[in-house]
């Protein structure tokens, strides 16, 4: 330790320092300071005047100068749309940040320097807010990034809009320009976002690209990747992923579980069918269900996972997952009925795991006929989403109608892709003006859904279409969000 070292400072530290340690370690109470009313107060004053003491006349530690910050080659947002921003991060309407950062984004924008600090903290804190910063920080952003450790994250995102891929496979790895030196050496977003262009443009390619170089991924990489294949998904894909089954991370495993789940023809289903069929029969009516009793390393290899979370049985466990992963195509061959009649039927014992297998199954191979069903029978965000986008509006738009304000109406509405379409946003409304003389109160997050949700240039008509205060803060935080996309456009 030399004499630079500050460290030194407590190494060497005098008497009358290692006396106030003392006190403070055992107390006050147990060590009184003579002669003071106050010791707490007492003990913090001398302390401070001691480590000015010790540290007075020391040379400062030698240090490298900061680099300074590379120049931008991106505009930036204009000033209203900067002075929003900040207001926005300030507390005002906060839940409509990400919808800032994903319009501003997708301008090719950038945020000014003095909110990136804010900004960086708060993605620090909340990674859905993550995946625009790349494009929005700029290159201040970055070299903010490699000073504090907090920020690194930003490293990873992509720096650039989603480019348009139309480079076939021969073209990539190998030849000169952009894309394969983004491929080879970019930063991890950035190449997913190259992957994810090519797997637009050419599946086949992608899939190549990906085949060539999987061994040397890291166990994080090949997990996003495989997140993007689910684009344009197809049968081509199979063998790539029946050897991802035997990958070393878990995470790897159950995405590529999915992934086959989503293909009825894969041998993953054909095996998950296998199963399952001699679970299951119909009797007097009812289906009767005997679960499985044991969980092999065959089985595990599929995606099912042999530990079950904590509070729910093994057998309840794996029934579940396996249900999830059976095509759901199985369930009419095997059991004599069509998915209606199966929903609503009786199930002898094992009912919550079968129905919560279904749901999980619909949402999973995105079938809508069994997402219908499954919605009338127990409404869910999960199931909607699941339904084309013109009848998915026109079934939440009855079920608002139909259904009292409570928390499942809201987790219905959150299933509602944005931007609502009129039939939509005039059912939510008119809820809002029922509710509102009788349970004004109660009105809170459903306004605030309808405003962040309602396509925003429809603010001059809710602002006509009712006095009601609550109707008025929906078109205020409506005319909030078109002031905002207009400042980015």
């Amino acid at each position: 330790m030399g004499r630079d070292d500050p460290r030194e400072v407590l190494v060497n530290a005098p008497p009358e320092w290692e006396e106030l340690v003392s006190t403070a370690l055992v107390g006050t109470d147990r060590r009184p300071l003579a002669g003071t009313a106050a010791p707490e107060a007492e003990l913090l004053e001398r302390a401070a005047v001691q480590t000015v003491r010790m540290r007075a006349g020391r040379r400062p530690l030698a240090a490298e100068p900061v680099a300074a910050a590379p120049p931008e080659d991106r505009p930036g947002v204009s000033r209203p749309a900067a002075d929003r921003l900040a207001r926005i991060l300030g507390g005002e309407q906060p839940r409509l940040l990400p919808e800032w950062l994903r319009v501003a984004a997708g301008h090719g924008r950038r945020v000014p320097p003095h909110l990136l600090p804010e900004l960086l903290d708060q993605a620090a804190r909340d990674r859905s807010i993550r995946p625009h910063l790349g494009v929005l920080a700029g290159n201040r952003g970055r070299w903010l990034a490699g000073l504090n450790l907090a920020w690194g994250f930003l490293l990873n995102e992509p720096t650039a809009p989603v480019p348009t891929a139309t480079a076939g496979a021969g073209a990539v790895p190998g030849g000169s320009g952009g894309a394969p030196d983004v491929w080879e050496l970019g930063a991890p977003g950035d190449r997913r976002a190259f992957l994810a262009a090519l797997r637009a443009a050419d599946p086949a390619a992608a899939r190549s690209l990906l085949t060539r170089g999987w061994a040397k991924e890291t166990p994080g990489d090949r997990a996003a990747f495989l997140e993007i294949l689910a684009d344009r998904l197809s049968p081509d894909d199979e063998p790539f992923l029946e050897a991802a089954l035997d990958d070393r991370r878990r995470e790897v495993r159950q995405l590529a579980a999915d992934l086959l789940t989503r293909l009825p023809g894969s041998r993953l289903a054909a095996r998950m069918a296998e199963r399952v069929t001699g679970w299951f029969s119909v009797e007097d009516g009812r289906i009767r269900v005997t679960p499985p009793t044991a969980c092999d390393a065959a089985t595990e290899r599929d995606g099912i996972r042999a530990r079950p979370p904590h509070g729910t049985g093994e057998r309840s466990w794996w029934l579940q997952q396996a249900v999830a992963r059976t095509p759901l195509g199985v369930w009419p061959r095997l059991l004599g009925r069509p998915p209606g009649e199966l929903v609503r039927m009786r199930i002898t014992d094992w009912g919550r795991e079968v129905m919560a297998g279904w749901v999980r199954a619909a949402v999973l191979q995105g079938d809508p006929e069994w997402a219908r069903e499954l919605f009338a029978h127990d409404p869910l965000a999960d199931l909607l989403a699941v339904l084309p986008a013109a009848e998915r509006e026109r079934v939440a738009a009855g079920f608002v109608r139909r259904h009292g304000l409570d928390g499942q109406l809201i987790m219905v509405l959150g299933g509602a892709a944005a931007p609502w379409g009129p039939e939509l946003a005039s059912a939510v409304l008119e809820k809002i003006i029922e509710v509102s003389g009788t349970q004004p109160w109660n009105l809170g997050e459903l306004t605030r859904l309808a405003g962040e949700r309602v396509d925003p240039a429809l603010y001059g008509e809710a602002e006509r279409l009712s006095p009601e205060p609550p109707v008025q803060e929906v078109a205020a935080l409506l005319r909030f969000r078109y002031d905002m996309v207009k400042e980015l456009s």
